[in-house]
């Protein structure tokens, strides 16, 4: 018997018991303007639910019977500010207002996952912002204009030249002039590249044939002999490379849908009147 007394969960049914009775006998009508609270079952398991989630222990007699008071408090507070139209004017208040309201719909839009179908249209559709950009992998030797001057086109000849005759394998370290710029280029996208060698290099190589060494193509900074190693063109991703990114994109584009769709049907049951107002003082005079 002694065990069954020192059941926390028999406290908590007895002390809901017991708050029924008293709200009840307390009587009134339910909800906001009235002078009745009432705090269900529910509501009390919630309490105990947060505060063990919050406290690692389930909460004893005397802090559950804190927990109610403390949120027959804040009903009370909620109630009173509601009747004396503070919330009215108040930004916060309104703005978190709407935004519960509009969760309502954001969840009634997340109810069910997007089909393949779904995700595979959105990326037909916006696909661009997600393509692959081609990608070249290439060496280059640098040919400067400012040390060699009027001889650098012919010098860049006689270079590529001897490249071409010992072959794609050519070492490359002692040709050309000194230069930040790497010799050897892996795969990177043509606005990569463009980043490290000028506006339009990118363009310049990424037709030229893989294999052989040519020349001279022109950068911001001077000639390059260039040998294209490996191409790959731009594409579409594959819907399995970027399928979180597009989930996001089709949820947030049904939840837009969603809430159009309430507040024009809400709309309805309104109607709006924009009063005419004098110009701010700062606008006046302006066209």
């Amino acid at each position: 018997m002694k065990s069954i007394l020192g059941e926390p969960l028999l406290h908590f049914v007895a002390i809901g018991a017991a708050l029924f009775v008293w709200f009840q006998w307390s009587g009134g009508g339910a909800g906001p303007g009235s002078t009745r609270i009432a705090i269900t079952s529910g509501q009390i398991q919630h309490l105990a639910a947060s505060y063990t989630k919050a406290w690692q222990h389930p909460p004893t007699d005397t802090e559950l019977k804190g927990l109610i008071d403390d949120w027959v408090r804040e009903e009370i507070a909620v109630r009173e500010a509601v009747a004396a139209g503070l919330d009215r004017d108040d930004t916060i208040v309104r703005r978190r207002l709407r935004q519960k309201l509009e969760f309502l719909a954001e969840e009634a839009a997340q109810a069910a996952p997007p089909t393949d179908q779904e995700l595979e249209a959105w990326l037909t559709s916006h696909g661009d912002a997600l393509r692959i950009e081609p990608r070249v992998a290439f060496r280059q030797v640098f040919v400067s204009r400012e040390r060699r001057g009027a001889a650098a086109e012919r010098d860049a000849a006689a270079i590529l030249a001897r490249l071409n005759a010992i072959g794609p394998a050519a070492p490359v370290d002692a040709l050309g002039d000194p230069t930040m710029l790497p010799s050897d280029i892996e795969l990177t996208s043509t606005r990569d590249i463009d980043r490290l060698f000028g506006p339009g290099f990118a363009q310049r190589i990424e037709t030229l044939a893989p294999g052989a060494w040519v020349g001279p193509v022109k950068s911001s900074y001077g000639l390059h002999l260039v040998q294209v190693r490996a191409r790959t063109e731009g594409a579409l991703p594959q819907l399995a490379a970027v399928r979180p990114l597009v989930e996001r994109e089709v949820l947030a584009e049904r939840r837009n849908r969603q809430l159009d769709a309430m507040y024009e049907q809400l709309l309805a049951k309104y109607k709006v009147v924009i009063e005419p107002h004098a110009p701010a003082a700062a606008d006046q005079g302006r066209p």
